[in-house]
């Protein structure tokens, strides 16, 4: 047997016992060992893990670890940058898409606030959502351990909060996404992309004091749904603004 030093970073701890959680601790393995091997007997899922460094080089998941290596892990969305030497399966996506589950139907709703494109169907099945999430390059986000790990999964993060504004805020604090977030860009309703139109071009009807006081509104092309800044939008403003503070924190 050999001994090799081990670090596993952010959400990785999860996977651990709570005395080996956010510090180094030694391991034996085999002489032979990957760091794959060592991953899989961990109980961590391979998908989740972005980047591994031995002695402070990126490695791949059949790098044979050495007698006092020292080993360390980074998950997917660890904030550090690792785009330039991520040596796993996988890169870091350009544009950030979700697909989220059953039970995250107030935090789809809230990422679509912000911008981002998201799937949600509130009966899709767990084997859809893999499938979804694998053919179109997005994100899942779940609170479903089980679901996060699958194998096929490239791209999973495990949400920890459970109320909702923290929850946001926790997405977009772990996977950076301050930079990309472009408010009152998408239909709160289907996921659509709106678009500014005149008030004269909407067909479906308006309240009388939005014809007053509005020349344009934001209208789905998906659903024909419309948007316009009023009362509504004041405290939806205040939502977006709560979160992105909440992010910093």
């Amino acid at each position: 047997m050999v001994t090799i030093h081990l670090r596993l970073y952010e959400e990785l701890n999860d996977y651990l016992a709570p005395e080996r959680r956010k510090r180094t601790f030694a391991c034996e393995v085999a002489p032979d060992a990957t760091v794959g091997e060592v991953i899989d007997a961990l109980g961590v899922p391979r998908e989740a893990i972005d980047l591994a460094l031995a002695d402070g080089v990126p490695v791949g998941f059949d790098h044979r670890v050495g007698d006092g290596e020292r080993i360390a892990l980074y998950p997917v969305f660890e904030a550090l940058d690792v785009g330039p030497v991520t040596a796993l399966p996988g890169r870091p996506l350009r544009e950030t898409r979700f697909v989220l589950d059953v039970h995250l139907g107030r935090l789809a709703r809230d990422l679509r606030l912000l911008g981002f494109d998201c799937r949600y169907r509130n009966d899709a099945a767990d084997d859809a959502l893999a499938a979804l999430a694998t053919a179109e390059g997005r994100i899942l986000l779940s609170r479903d351990r089980a679901l996060v790990a699958r194998r096929e999964l490239h791209r999973a993060y495990l949400v920890q909060a459970t109320a909702p504004r923290a929850q946001a805020a926790e997405v977009v604090r772990r996977l950076d996404l301050a930079g990309q977030i472009r408010p009152f860009t998408r239909c709160l309703a289907c996921n659509g992309e709106v678009q500014t139109v005149a008030v004269g071009d909407v067909t479906s009807p308006l309240p009388e004091w939005v014809h007053a006081t509005h020349r344009q509104v934001a209208r789905c092309p998906g659903c024909g749904r419309c948007y316009w800044r009023g009362g509504h939008w004041r405290r939806m403003q205040r939502l977006i603004d709560a979160i992105l503070r909440d992010a910093e924190a």
